[in-house]
């Protein structure tokens, strides 16, 4: 501690105080030139920035600096929770200057000048903070529930990544931005500027957005995005090696690269607005490299003295940005070296005063007011969507319908398979949506891997069903920001194994968005995944993937599994319904090996299959997000066997052979694994008294654990016994079947429990 205090005392560590002492210090050092520059001239010879625009935005980076000041001193009394502050990085008002206030801003969480600059009021942008800084429930855009930038207003959409994990989504709002549409969010001419650190450039989700931008370029694909990158040299404690970034972005391929000195506002305005003018005029995407400081540390608790050489820190004390531009203004005459002091008072007066008054305002109380946004369920609503749709197709959409189905409709033929009928809804959801879109790899031209999508690439064209690049991160990136711009993505993930590497696009970006926004802003999709296990020709872990922990464990996301054609078809309307809605993000996992399946008890009795039911059925057929179903076996009243996905195929053909004994059994399929169908579980559960639970998944996280909890929350008080895959991975072969759950063993469990 006395090494630290020698630090303070030497003004070489960045407190609050001593930042403000070094500022006032500065500025009295100076003296004004004897000429005065007209406020409608270039503030300074060689630059675009004029004196009264450099003046505004001095009073944004003020308001910045002085916003970080107060975080600080609510916290140093526990009435602030966040203190991650933007000292240093107050360059990146003149960013926010070289944009049109319409286009959509994705910012990184030391771009509070950015938010300032474009506020309409200096007081707005303060309280706005400084309520999120409190976690004030009054706080307009997340209320209280985290600190974000974000105002639907000012077009700027929340975002909490420290790992730019918003890139993605930056590049899908842009490819969205780029398609001809009549039902716009934002103006035709708006471009999607997205900030971010140069830590997080180096984490995947950063390498996947700068690779799809540049795929796209190179795919002749238009992509109105401008990236900025925060340059200060530091991820917390670690140091970017001298170079590296602009190595790395300026060999980009397909990517339009320019540098700049962040900390000088002039010549940050200037390749701003040269940067943004050139993705506005070109619709081609470019990164912007700022050369930034950072202040104060981190965070309020980091002592930078312990990683970071007195040179170093001096090094960024001398390039603080705020102190760059007062030196500026006072040189060309626009300001005095008092009137600077004057002008810094009367903005940290005024931010003070907004914090003293913040402080009292409540907080979150309740879990109902904490999750309000999260997932709304509204399944009146969802049913009067399917009825709407259903309208449509009856009626104004009919002739549409025959000619997409090539003149036979799917309810006219003969019963189908789950991949077909999975097909005939896509179909049938891209004909009632102008907005919806699938798209993911193989997909369009070779019709899936499993052939669920195929022809719809034919039916509707390139633009409307899409391959894109191999890489689940920008597939989940690309329907993030096509759902925020409001059209239905459907994209599809190839295979369950493969959605792993990208999963924090589900968990970080699209469940949080309606959570940060107070719903706000939305990203409905429906996600298509192929998964499960029991494929007895393609097999490895890669491809049969029993793992759905990870999905079960976000908050609001929906995730449905159909087992049968007869399923399929309402569920999945279900959830286009919902996303449509309600905004919901759904998850639509698909078993494989059922994909082609056509027969359950003996080959050949087509006892899988369903026929499609027509539109005049589908308001009928609705299937309930978090609503089983229920097969009842004989009488019905020995036994409930609960299950999912394959084990409903599974579990029936037991309960045949129960049922030639003697023994009545109810097979409960799940259909939803999130929200899981916690009523039906324990009325079907307390209908016998015995529960057998087959679940697919591993022993270990498997959906079986998430059953049992449901069923002892719900106070049943019978016997029940859990049959679960191995806790393993599932290997190539014949090997599967000893690590998957099977009919003997669910037939062992279920005797087990009829024994009692």
């Amino acid at each position: 501690m006395a090494g630290l205090a020698a630090f303070r005392d030497a003004g070489l560590v960045t407190t609050p105080q001593n930042l403000d002492e070094r500022f006032r210090d500065a500025i009295s050092a100076l003296q004004p030139p004897d000429n005065r520059r007209p406020a409608e001239d270039a503030v300074r010879d060689g630059v675009t920035l004029t004196g009264a625009r450099a003046l505004e935005l001095f009073d944004a980076q003020l308001a910045s600096r002085h916003l970080d000041l107060a975080a600080r001193w609510l916290r140093s009394f526990n009435e602030g929770f966040y203190t991650i502050g933007s000292s240093g990085h107050e360059g990146n008002a003149a960013v926010a200057a070289a944009l049109l206030p319409t286009d959509p801003a994705l910012l990184h969480y030391r771009s509070a000048a950015f938010f300032c600059a474009r506020a309409k009021s200096l007081a707005d942008a303060a309280r706005d903070v400084l309520r999120g800084v409190v976690a004030s429930a009054h706080e307009p855009i997340a209320g209280g529930r985290h600190k974000v930038f974000g105002s639907a207003d000012l077009h700027i959409i929340p975002t909490t990544s420290t790992i730019a994990s918003h890139l993605p989504r930056a590049v899908g709002l842009a490819f969205s931005l780029a398609r001809t549409r009549a039902d716009r969010r934002w103006p035709a001419d708006a471009i999607v500027v997205a900030t971010f650190g140069d830590a997080s450039a180096n984490h995947a989700s950063a390498t996947a957005a700068l690779n799809a931008a540049g795929w796209f370029e190179h795919s002749d694909v238009r992509l109105p995005l401008l990236l900025v990158c925060e340059d200060n040299g530091l991820g917390v404690s670690v140091p970017t090696p001298d170079g590296w970034l602009a190595a790395m972005l300026s060999s980009r391929p397909g990517l339009r690269y320019s540098a700049a000195d962040g900390c000088d506002l002039a010549a940050t305005y200037d390749a701003a607005a040269e940067a943004a003018g050139f993705v506005r005029r070109e619709r081609r995407p470019a990164v912007l490299h700022l050369s930034t400081v950072r202040l104060m540390g981190h965070a309020g608790a980091d002592a930078e003295v312990a990683y970071r050489s007195t040179e170093a820190i001096n090094r960024d004390l001398e390039r603080d940005p705020v102190i760059g531009t007062a030196r500026m203004l006072i040189e060309a005459g626009l300001l005095s070296p008092e009137e600077v002091v004057t002008r810094y008072d009367e903005i940290g007066w005024q931010v003070r005063k907004v914090a003293e008054e913040v402080l009292g305002e409540p907080k979150l109380s309740s879990v109902a007011e904490i999750v309000g946004p999260l997932a709304p369920r509204r399944p009146l609503r969802v049913a009067h969507e399917i009825t709407e749709v259903a309208t449509r197709a009856i009626g104004p959409g009919a002739a549409a319908r025959l000619q997409a189905f090539d003149g036979k409709l799917p309810e006219q033929g003969g019963p189908l398979t789950l991949a077909q009928t999975i097909n005939a809804t896509l179909t049938d959801a891209l004909l009632a949506d102008p907005g919806a879109l699938v798209f993911g790899e193989d997909v369009a031209r070779k019709g899936g891997v499993y052939g669920v999508t195929k022809k719809l690439h034919e039916r509707f064209g390139p633009d409307r069903v899409f391959d894109t690049l191999l890489d689940e991160t920008t597939i989940l990136g690309l329907a993030l920001g096509a759902g925020l711009d409001g059209l239905l993505p459907i994209p599809e993930i190839q295979y369950l194994a493969y959605l792993h590497n990208a999963e924090d696009q589900l968990r970080g970006e699209a469940a949080t968005m309606s959570f940060f926004s107070s719903g706000a802003y939305r990203n409905p999709m429906v996600v298509r995944i192929a998964g499960l296990a029991y494929q007895q020709a393609f097999g490895g872990h890669f491809h049969n993937d029993n793992s759905v922990a990870v999905l079960r464990d976000i908050p609001g996301l929906v995730v449905a599994v159909p087992s049968r054609p007869a399923d399929a078809a309402p569920m999945l309307r279900t959830c286009l319904a919902s996303a449509a809605a309600d905004g919901s993000v759904c998850v639509f996992l698909e078993p494989i090996a059922l994909y082609h399946t056509r027969d359950l008890y003996e080959q050949g009795d087509n006892e899988w299959l369903s026929p499609y039911a027509g539109p005049v059925s589908w308001s009928g057929e609705h299937a309930p997000v978090g609503r089983a179903r229920t097969y009842p076996v004989g009488n019905a009243a020995d036994l409930t066997i609960v299950t999912f996905g394959n084990g409903v195929r599974l579990s029936l053909r037991v309960a045949a052979r129960l049922a030639e004994q003697g023994y009545g059994s109810r097979v409960v399929d799940l259909r939803w694994l999130s929200p899981l169908p916690a009523a039906d579980l324990v009325r079907e559960a307390s209908a016998t008294g015995r529960v057998l639970i087959v679940d697919e998944t591993r022993r270990s996280g498997g959906v079986g654990e998430g059953i049992l909890a449901a069923l002892v929350d719900g106070g049943f008080v019978g016997s029940a016994r859990r049959i679960a895959s191995a806790d393993s991975l599932i290997p190539l072969g014949p090997a599967a079947q000893h690590v998957l759950v099977g009919e003997d063993a669910i037939t062992q469990g279920a005797h087990a429990l009829l024994a009692r």
